[in-house]
């Protein structure tokens, strides 16, 4: 792959139409914000498929499903349509919630079960968003990266806009106090499993965050940025006073 630093535009580009009904394209492609997250997967799942190298039981199963987990993060960090991210944001979850299940620990259902549901109510308000920033402003329903940035909208619904994508990411990264499917996950979790979950889909979270609150709705996140870094700051202080009496060095993590 030829990947130009230097160069602040799209690259990589797939652009295929799929679906007449909202213009909806696969449309994928790396800029130098999706770069370093995309890396970092291959990288991570590759050290997380040694890890799984004991896993006998259905271990074909076992690496079929990380695959596909790899495959929707891949999707998620390099896709260029807003429909489309969220499909891949979806199809990851599967995957996550057999690999909790089936090769967890011994409340690994509950574990599984828990994460499913914050995810799947976190997604509700993605899908949300992703409806409402699409069908705005337009006799044709948009849901490319590329128009959707030069969108203006009225402050009060790109408040609403900012709201709905924020509570979808803050799951994921998770952000107090929607936070707690974390430790519970981790710790029934494989150590394989484990590696994806602290090394890639946390990071979703942030990505998502940067590219759409960030860039997508910039005058929304100027007035919560703020708000943003003091809830960081308090998130940092909680995490460094109760981690060190974990017992559980997946949960500490």
């Amino acid at each position: 792959y030829h990947f130009q630093l230097d160069d602040p535009l799209i690259q990589l580009v797939e652009d295929y139409k799929w679906i007449n009904f909202f213009d909806f394209r696969w449309k994928l492609g790396i800029d130098g914000l999706s770069i370093g997250p995309v890396l970092l997967t291959g990288f991570i799942t590759t050290l997380a498929t040694l890890a799984a190298w004991p896993v006998t039981r259905d271990s074909r199963l076992f690496h079929f499903l990380m695959l596909a987990m790899y495959s929707g993060q891949i999707g998620s960090f390099s896709s260029r349509d807003l429909l489309l991210f969220f499909i891949m944001w979806e199809l990851e979850l599967i995957p996550v919630y057999l690999l909790l299940s089936m090769w967890g620990g011994k409340k690994r259902l509950y574990s599984a079960t828990k994460f499913i549901l914050y995810t799947a109510g976190g997604s509700i308000f993605l899908l949300m968003g992703v409806l409402g920033v699409g069908l705005y402003g337009s006799n044709e329903p948009t849901l490319n990266f590329e128009t959707s940035v030069n969108q203006s909208y009225p402050v009060a619904l790109e408040i609403i806009f900012y709201i709905g994508f924020f509570i979808a990411f803050a799951v994921k990264l998770p952000i107090l106090p929607l936070h707690t499917w974390l430790p519970d996950t981790h710790g029934e979790a494989h150590y394989s499993t484990c590696m994806l979950l602290a090394g890639i889909l946390l990071k979703m979270g942030a990505y998502g965050l940067i590219r759409i609150n960030m860039e997508l709705l910039p005058h929304a996140h100027s007035i919560f940025s703020p708000w943003l870094m003091i809830v960081g700051t308090i998130q940092i202080i909680y995490a460094a006073s109760t981690s060190p009496g974990q017992r559980n060095l997946k949960k500490r993590i």
